[in-house]
């Protein structure tokens, strides 16, 4: 058949299924088109019609019009589905593979907007991001995707590196990236996801996660979807993130999972202190991982540790509102990794829950946070600007109540200042089964309405020193690191 082609353009990969599917020239056309990336690779060619049309080479085509099936920009696959009507409904399916090269990288610079993004902040321009990030993959030299001023809708965008031949791709956002605000309807638990990516990089622009609406539906109602991460990587590395903003995410902001040598720096963390789950920064297995510069106001944690992190360094943050800098939670499963070898210095916190803060849950575990250091801190009118907490347990309802088998260990406190909003400005509460040790306390010096704050230790060995003798003269434990 002369009219099949796949061709290409500079930037467009087009499609002309009108030749490619057989039906009467008096069908009534097409009523819906789905297209949708399929992923993976090796699907062959395959076309299910009606059994009436199936051996009838004679059929024509007989489209209304094919416009809206072109112009599909270089992705890897896609599954178009298209349904008929012939008076009753029957449908045809095709799965098809690209035999075609990824487009071209001029001067390796892809402007989206080339790619048919549309920066109205309402068109969708999801495949656009996904067609530029194929392109970057194929080049042999390093890319940088370019998003210019404006605001750009995207529905979801999966980056996936396992096949991505590049490991010199650069996101440069002047614009800002818009997530839907039908929070029930998502399938994917992180907006912009990258995974098993390596040698990525983002700089500047603003993500906006628009959650307001499922924070509203989690304060009214508890049948409510979790919602979605905004920016996740997941088994990468080489990242690096600088001058990006995000606001208002449905849950948590920037999620770091099994990555290796990463730096954030620049960022700036925005949601009101009332945004349920909406953690600034999380990290779990994760190691090298930096962040610096940054500022993170939000409605919980500002960063949060979990299992498996170790070589962390966070330098000159200021956090507020939120829930403060977290280790944990951990042990809430029996097996679990534990958490080591963690820099925080150079931070204030602004009236927020907790300034530093390492929790686990009562109950059994193997784990362990050990080698923690937390350096030239400011507080604010903190609620609790120091606070070791292993019985964790954030409602009241199914709280373990047994023993914390996570081990605690070697964690350092050194020029902490400022004031405390309640009147213990540390509080150590840590496991009866394995107390914590190696803790030392220098130059702490905390206050609460003009006087010292008091120091309330269970289960705490260790040093004291420095500015923090005369306010572990107020401790409410005679067992104060002892």
């Amino acid at each position: 058949m002369k009219n099949n082609q796949l061709r290409q353009s500079s930037h467009f990969t087009i499609i002309n299924l009108a030749s490619r599917l057989f039906l009467p020239r008096n069908n009534p056309g097409i009523t819906t088109v789905d297209l949708g990336h399929m992923g993976g690779s090796n699907h062959p060619k395959k076309l299910h019609v009606p059994p009436n049309l199936e051996h009838d080479q004679n059929r024509r085509p007989g489209f209304k019009s094919v416009h809206d099936v072109t112009k599909i920009a270089g992705l890897p696959q896609w599954h178009i589905t298209i349904f008929f009507n012939f008076g009753i409904e029957s449908a045809a399916s095709m799965i098809m593979s690209s035999t075609t090269a990824a487009t071209t990288v001029p001067a390796g610079l892809i402007n989206i907007v080339n790619l048919g993004a549309i920066a109205d902040g309402k068109t969708d321009s999801t495949l656009p991001f996904q067609s530029a990030w194929a392109s970057a993959c194929s080049s042999s030299k390093p890319v940088t995707i370019y998003v210019p001023s404006g605001r750009f809708f995207i529905r979801s965008a999966y980056f996936q590196g396992e096949r991505c031949s590049n490991k010199a791709i650069n996101f440069r956002i002047d614009g800002t990236l818009l997530a839907p605000t039908d929070y029930g309807k998502s399938s994917s638990d992180v907006w912009i996801k990258f995974e098993k990516a390596t040698g990525v990089s983002i700089s500047g622009g603003t993500l906006d996660g628009r959650g307001t609406g499922l924070w509203a539906c989690k304060a009214s109602s508890s049948s409510c979807p979790t919602g979605a991460a905004t920016l996740g990587f997941y088994n990468s590395t080489d990242i690096v993130i600088s001058g990006l903003s995000s606001i208002n995410s449905q849950k948590f902001h920037i999620v770091m999972d099994g990555c290796q040598n990463v730096k954030l720096q620049g960022i700036t963390i925005s949601a009101p202190g009332n945004s349920p789950n909406t953690d600034g920064i999380h990290i779990e297995f994760s190691t090298g991982v930096t962040v610096l510069n940054s500022r993170i106001a939000t409605g919980d944690d500002c960063v949060s540790i979990g299992p498996g992190s170790s070589n962390l360094w966070i330098q000159n943050i200021t956090c507020g509102p939120g829930h403060g800098v977290s280790i944990g939670s951990l042990g809430w499963t029996a097996q679990e990794a534990g958490v080591q070898n963690v820099t925080l210095k150079t931070a204030t916190f602004k009236s927020t829950q907790n300034g530093v803060r390492i929790k686990t849950w009562a109950r059994e575990s193997n784990g362990f946070v050990k080698g923690v250091v937390f350096e030239d801190l400011t507080m604010v009118q903190v609620q609790n600007p120091v606070i070791i907490d292993q019985n964790y347990c954030p409602g009241v309802h199914d709280c373990p109540h047994q023993l914390s088998g996570v081990t605690i260990s070697d964690v350092l406190y050194e020029d902490i200042r400022g004031t405390s909003a309640t009147d213990v400005g540390v509080k150590l509460d840590c496991s009866k089964e394995h107390p914590c040790s190696g803790i030392k306390i220098e130059d702490v010096n905390l206050s609460y309405d003009n006087r010292p704050a008091q120091v309330s230790c269970t289960n705490a060995l260790g040093t004291t020193g420095g500015g923090a003798a005369a306010v572990i003269h107020h401790t409410t434990s005679s067992s104060c690191l002892m």
